[in-house]
Formats: structure tokens, C-alpha cells, sequence
């Protein structure tokens, strides 16, 4: 049955209903809020629609997703803050709707001439209220594209609004300040130069207690072939850090001719996150310390949006220079041509590659204390397909490894909630009952460890599964590899 969604009464009875839940979840409820809240500029509305204009010009994209929805409701339910909140502009579709009806309102021709009666909307402070809102509890985690029968991705709707409220002066303080630290210093943390090398030196330090085996990690070394990039996440921190030891353990074993940079020191990328120049800005370092210091092409370690900015934009975003080579493993000689356009390779894609040649020494007895269970990424798995290179890794180094229902798991995963920009105190509640049909399904599997390849889900997991009485550890993929990893 198709969806009415033009009829405000049926919308905000439906709302009515959900006003209790949200208020004991700490959330706002949307149609209760001060205009005094807003602090917008006289011009805002002015504004606000020559970005919505530029936008529609600028990205096929977008203005094909906004001319063919026929709002089937086939995403509806599989949003999971549509599920755990039951609001029904948390439903894919109608979030859509709430930067549709205004497209339809002011940039079609029967928009302009009958208004309301061509279901547009008009552009005001209580709507840029609702896109606030909305667009800030939609993870970009593209789940809904995934069963959606025209391929309608609902990310290109969140990022296009939030593109419009950075123009109007409506972000996030906790999103704003990430990507001006990463800007200026040259990581999300805000962690300088001296910083990142002691913690580096703390690593080293720690891997010579554990296996006798002295490792050094190269920094802003001229000539490396290979750049490092990472999450600055796994500088410090559990379960990160861990992850940080396993690739500096696999990288000293191979003999890797590599650097990593204290300039660009963040793989990921929150620009994509709030607004596409930012995205952009932040791609850039990579790509002028990349030139600077000479290398042949880009690694990449665990992280999501890192991934989704390297496979879908390099290649146009900053336009992948030509210094650039295409990557060549300089282990095996495998070319790995799924980084043709960005130049740049997953460190599963390296390390299963790896494996498979023969050039590593695992010992998988080293991770019999663990039954390792797997939960797939939204941006590696949907957006890279890399699924199975994960799985073919842990099956060398742990001796029980157990799968995730995969109707909850593989390119239909359910997001981690925290990604999109929602990683903040202020969404838990909301996040915990979202996460809550991926929880049970990690349970079901009897697994004491949960391996991630990424550093949003590594930051939120260990907090739901304490929530919900879970033994479980949490850890990265190369963690285990690092296990593993017979030393010389």
C-alpha cells in the first residue's frame, strides 16, 4: 500500500502517539520547540534555497532521487531509528519528504504555480527545525538504498539538508569542532606532532615487552613507497590501540618500505559527515602529504567513512594526482585493482592477500581463548563489498570463528548508530534502542569477541554491550592478526 505522505493530519497524529516514548528516550519532540532555539540569520530562507538550488544543479544524484520516488515505503522499516523509535519521519522515505516537498514547492513548475496543491511545502523556521532533527538521526548508512527498488539513497538526502543548515549556520558543535581540529592540525583528536609520536613510542615500547622483537614505525619519512593512513583513534585507547600494535607487528614482519605522517594523521573523514568542501579540505591533506612525501600509493587502516570518502570520491573529489601509481603489492605483486581510481587499498584487501600468497607465519592457537564473531561495517561492506576478505582473515588466525545471522549481517548489516555524526552523549538512548536487533543477533551467536573493522563501531560497541550485560570483547580484526603473528 503506497504511503500518504501529504497528509499533515495523519502524520502528526502518528507523532502524537510516539510524544511519550520520546520524551522518556531524553529526545526532543519535534513539533514542540522555541524559534528563540534558532538562531538564524534575516536571510536564511534566502540562503538556504540557493544552496537546495546549487545542489540539485550540481549533483545528478540528488535531483534524480528527487523526481522518482514514488514513495513505495520499502526502506520504511529498515531504518533502525525508524524501528526503534516508531516515528514515522524517521522512515527513509519520509525524511526524503521533508527536503522533497520543498524541492516541489519552489523548483518545479507546478510547484510555483498551485503551491501546496502540487504537495509542495513551504521553507520555514518550524520545517528547518524538522531537518535538524531528522537529518541528524540518520546515520548515512545506506541500508534503506539497499532494499529500495530504484536504488534512492537516503544519504544523498542527509547530506544535501545538512549542506543547506551549514549554509544557514545550524551544525552540530561536536562535528564543527572534529573537523576543525583535523583542518588545522591535522586529526579529529586535536593530537600535535609530539603527541602522536610519544604514542607511538609508547606502542613500540609495548611491543618489544610482549614479543622481544624491536619495531620501529617510520614518520614523514621522503621516498617510503607506501603511505599509512589511519583512524587517529587507534593512537590511544581501547579496544584501538590493539589494532594500531597488530599493524605495526604485520608491517615490521613483511619488511614494509612504508611512512606514516604527522600532518595528515586521520584516515577518516567527518567533512562527509556536514559538508561536501570540508570533505573535500580534509581529503586534501592526504593527497598534498601523499605528493610531498613522494610515495607510490595510499594503505588504509580500519575505519568506515574512511573508506566510503577513498572508493567513491578520490578519484573525483581532489582529482587523483598523477604522481600516484597504481597499487602493487610489494610483497606478493598483486595488483589490486579495486583502487584503480582512488589509488588507495584496504588493509584487509593487503593483508588477506597476504595470506593467501603464503608470506605471513600465523599461529591461529594464539586466539583459542576467543570465539570470534564478525559484524560488518556499513561503508566497507555497502559501499566497498568488501565482505569477504574480513572473514577469510580471521578464518587464518582464530580457531573459532562463528557468523552473525545474515539477514542482520554482510551488505544488509544494521548501522552501529553512532555513525553519520550521531557519536555523542546526547543520541545514546536513542542509539541503544536502535542497535538493540544487532545486539541479540551477536548474542545468539555464543561469541566471546567482536571483531570490527572499524573505528566508529570499536568507540560504541563496548558501551551497548556493557549496557546489555554482554561479555563479549571488542577488537579489531588486525588485533588478531597481530595475535597471531609469528615474530622474528
Amino acid at each position: 500500500m503506497k504511503l500518504d505522505l501529504t497528509n499533515p493530519g495523519q502524520k502528526y497524529r502518528l507523532h502524537a502517539t510516539r510524544k511519550k516514548d520520546m520524551e522518556t528516550m531524553g529526545l526532543p519532540f519535534p513539533r514542540e520547540w522555541n524559534s528563540e532555539n534558532f538562531n538564524l540569520p534575516p536571510n536564511w530562507k534566502e540562503v538556504a534555497l540557493a544552496k537546495l538550488d546549487e545542489l540539485r544543479r550540481k549533483y545528478r544524484e540528488l535531483q534524480l532521487f528527487l523526481d522518482i520516488c514514488v514513495a513505495c515505503g520499502a526502506c520504511a522499516d529498515k531504518c533502525p531509528f525508524f524501528i526503534a523509535t516508531e516515528d514515522p519521519h524517521n522512515m527513509p522515505v519520509a525524511r526524503q519528504e521533508l527536503l522533497r516537498s520543498v524541492y516541489r514547492r519552489y523548483f518545479t513548475i507546478a510547484g510555483r504555480m498551485f503551491k501546496g496543491l502540487a504537495d509542495g511545502r513551504e521553507l520555514t523556521e518550524e520545517l528547518i527545525h524538522d531537518w535538524y532533527i531528522y537529518f541528524y538521526q540518520c546515520s548515512q548508512c545506506r541500508r534503506c538504498a539497499v532494499f529500495c527498488p530504484y536504488g534512492i539513497d537516503t544519504a544523498v538526502f542527509t547530506m544535501a539538508a545538512r549542506e543547506v543548515l551549514t549554509a544557514i549556520g545550524l551544525t552540530p558543535r561536536s562535528l564543527t569542532e572534529s573537523i576543525a581540529k583535523c583542518e588545522v592540525v591535522g586529526n579529529h583528536m586535536g593530537m600535535q606532532p609530539a603527541a602522536m609520536l610519544n604514542s607511538i613510542s609508547f606502542a613500540e615500547d609495548e611491543i618489544k615487552e610482549e614479543t622481544g622483537v624491536e619495531v620501529h614505525v617510520p614518520l614523514n619519512k621522503k621516498g617510503a613507497e607506501i603511505l599509512f593512513i589511519t583512524p587517529s583513534a587507534d593512537f590511544f585507547g581501547e579496544p584501538h590501540w590493539h589494532t594500531f600494535k597488530g599493524y605495526l607487528k604485520l608491517f615490521h614482519e613483511i619488511g614494509l618500505d612504508y611512512t606514516m605522517s604527522t600532518y595528515a594523521s586521520e584516515g577518516g573523514n567527518f567533512g562527509t559527515w556536514l559538508n561536501y568542501e570540508h570533505m573535500k579540505k580534509i581529503n586534501r591533506k592526504i593527497m598534498q602529504e601523499a605528493q610531498r612525501l613522494g610515495v607510490k600509493w595510499i594503505l588504509g587502516g580500519e575505519c568506515g567513512h574512511m573508506w566510503r570518502v577513498f572508493h567513491a570520491y578520490m578519484g573525483t573529489m581532489n582529482v587523483t594526482p598523477g604522481f600516484l601509481e597504481e597499487p602493487v603489492s610489494p610483497i606478493t605483486g598483486t595488483r589490486f585493482r579495486n583502487a584503480e581510481h582512488s589509488k588507495a587499498v584496504h588493509i584487509c584487501e593487503f593483508t588477506a592477500d597476504l595470506i593467501r600468497h603464503q608470506k605471513l607465519r600465523l599461529d591461529p592457537g594464539r586466539n583459542k581463548q576467543y570465539t570470534v564473531t564478525f559484524s560488518d561495517s556499513c561503508n566497507p561492506a555497502r559501499f566497498m563489498g568488501l565482505i569477504e576478505e574480513p572473514r577469510y582473515i580471521l578464518q587464518n588466525v582464530c580457531k573459532n570463528f562463528v557468523e552473525i545471522d545474515p539477514s542482520v549481517n554482510r551488505e544488509r548489516t544494521i548501522c552501529c548508530t553512532g555513525g553519520g555524526g550521531l557519536l555523542s552523549d546526547e543520541t545514546l538512548e536513542l542509539r541503544l534502542r536502535a542497535i538493540k536487533p544487532k545486539v541479540d543477533a551477536i548474542h545468539e551467536t555464543g561469541a566471546n569477541f567482536l571483531a570490527l573493522i572499524c573505528a566508529i563501531d570499536k568507540a560504541v560497541y563496548p558501551e551497548y554491550l556493557k549496557h546489555y550485560h554482554l561479555p563479549i570483547q571488542v577488537g579489531g580484526v588486525h588485533e588478531l592478526v597481530g595475535n597471531a603473528l609469528v615474530m622474528t
